[in-house]
């Protein structure tokens, strides 16, 4: 690993270097350090687990005035891996003539692999430095191990660049460099075109004029190609542009399971531009077609839904979800049940509910607890009192606000038995804030001019340390004091209200 490098030994290597140099000269005057800007790459310096050889090496080249960096590298007694200079080369793109420098250092121990050469491209573009970038790419095809991945690096870096035109360019030459003109070297420079803003109408223009076009000959376009101009048109929010190159897609490229992607992003347009109904219409059709989107879709669309409290669109969508063999997670079980809920489609939530643990969701206490009150707010009597029954069953207990709504309720509508079997199990399981429950209790019984058992029940509450509201103990004295039946009546209220007024002193 380590020793003194050794002089060019052929020819070749000489050849090399001069190139080498060449670029270096250029760079030396086409660099500005104000593109890009200074730290604006990873580094070695905010980089977790760079190897000590690597960090080494990158200590150097930032630390040493660039007129010393050759002697201090040769002086370094380091002979760097392939792996550690393909990992130096990485962490130097905020140092692109130190980076030179020492790729042509390195170039003297060891022949460089297509990976360094790749890298070096690649630093050399996203610096902007164009001119320096086109002789490595030309020193590449002499060594002959210029592949399409370099090509892709050119495209990138003149697309962020902002130089469409010249990345286009590029494509057109790359025959002369012995590379195909392929999908994949379409798809790559239509990516790199899509990926900055408001650029998707620019891809289309180059599949039209450079693809597709009688002069170039036809490039037969895949799913990829459409899902990347699809993606393009999602983050434009351009849902007209998405509709027409969804059915150019499946003109030319027919409906496949594997186009997920580009389902994805298409539905995804749509539902931004809140085009609910023609999600809906074209899941339909996608499932006439056994293709589907993916979760990712699915979730970000109940999300959506959710938030805007709409269960007409979300109950299609999610029936089509699950047809589709796609499963649901608990939260999204949660979220669907919620809405339907929310929108009193208890019935709906039923069947999520019987549903959901053969999808392997178990329900939770935020599952039970939604239906329970959508039940209670509906004032569904009988099926409140089977399912509180049922939450007992599989330990779920009712929050303490749906059981002091659900005592209410259950009061109000002639089923004080129900009311007081909630109560009690409250009491059980010592649930620790009976306070709301408890006056709904005493209310109701006060309703039903069951004075006896407000009294018992008033004074194990009193007992228990059970707050008893003003409000509540004014009802208490208008029931005991109307009561003619018993002459004793306000007396036992009195003994109430005395127990009462010592327990709020305390």
């Amino acid at each position: 690993m380590y020793g003194k490098p050794s002089p060019p030994t052929s020819d070749e290597n000489n050849k090399i270097f001069k190139i080498l140099v060449k670029i270096q000269k250029t760079l030396n005057k086409k660099f500005n350090p104000k593109i890009p800007k200074p730290n604006e790459f990873p580094s070695h310096l905010d980089t977790p687990n760079v190897s000590s050889t690597a960090r080494t090496l990158c200590n150097l080249l930032t630390r040493t005035s660039p007129q010393d960096i050759d002697n201090a590298l040769s002086s370094s007694g380091i002979h760097p891996s392939e792996e550690c200079v393909h990992e130096v080369l990485k962490l130097s793109y905020n140092y692109p003539s130190s980076a030179i420098k020492f790729f042509r250092w390195a170039g003297r121990l060891r022949k460089h692999s297509a990976h360094a050469w790749n890298l070096m491209v690649d630093l050399l573009g996203r610096n902007q430095l164009f001119e320096p970038m086109w002789d490595a790419v030309r020193t590449m095809k002499q060594e002959g191990v210029l592949s399409l991945p370099t090509f892709v690096s050119v495209f990138q870096s003149y697309c962020m660049a902002g130089r469409v035109n010249e990345a286009v360019m590029s494509f057109d030459v790359m025959d002369k460099y012995d590379i195909d003109k392929n999908v994949v070297a379409v798809n790559s420079l239509l990516s790199a075109i899509c990926r900055e803003e408001n650029q998707t109408s620019v891809g289309v223009e180059f599949l039209e004029k450079k693809v597709t076009g009688k002069d170039e000959g036809k490039i037969e376009l895949d799913g990829d190609s459409y899902a990347i101009l699809l993606e393009g048109w999602e983050k434009e929010g351009n849902a007209t542009k998405a509709k027409t190159t969804f059915g150019e897609m499946v003109i030319r490229v027919g409906w496949s399971q594997d186009n997920v992607a580009a389902y994805d992003a298409f539905l995804m347009t749509l539902l931004r531009a809140l085009q609910f109904d023609e999600v809906v219409g074209f899941l339909k059709v996608m499932k006439d077609h056994d293709c589907f989107p993916g979760l990712k879709f699915f979730t970000n669309a109940l999300d959506v839904l959710v938030k805007r409290n709409d269960a007409a669109h979300a109950i299609p969508l999610w029936d089509v979800m699950v047809v589709s063999g796609l499963l649901p997670n608990l939260i999204m079980y949660n979220a669907m049940i919620g809405l339907l809920c929310n929108n009193d489609e208890i019935d709906h939530a039923f069947r999520l509910l019987d549903e959901m643990v053969l999808h392997g969701a178990f329900p939770d206490s935020l599952t039970y607890n939604m239906i329970f009150e959508c039940l209670v707010k509906n004032k569904k009597v009988r099926e409140t009192e089977r399912f509180f029954a049922e939450m007992i069953k599989n330990e779920w207990l009712p929050t303490t606000s749906n059981c002091a709504v659900a005592i209410e309720m259950l009061f109000n509508c002639d089923d004080p038995d129900a009311a007081l079997e909630i109560w009690s199990y409250m009491v059980e399981t010592r649930v620790r804030v009976l306070d709301v429950s408890a006056n709904m209790v005493l209310i109701g019984l006060c309703k039903l001019k069951r004075l006896s058992e407000v009294r018992r029940f008033a004074e194990e509450m009193l007992d228990k340390r059970i707050s008893i509201y003003d409000s509540t103990m004014n009802k208490l004295k208008e029931a005991f004091y109307k009561e003619s039946r018993s002459s004793s009546a306000r007396d036992k209220f009195d003994a109430i209200y005395r127990r009462w007024k010592a327990h709020v002193k305390l």
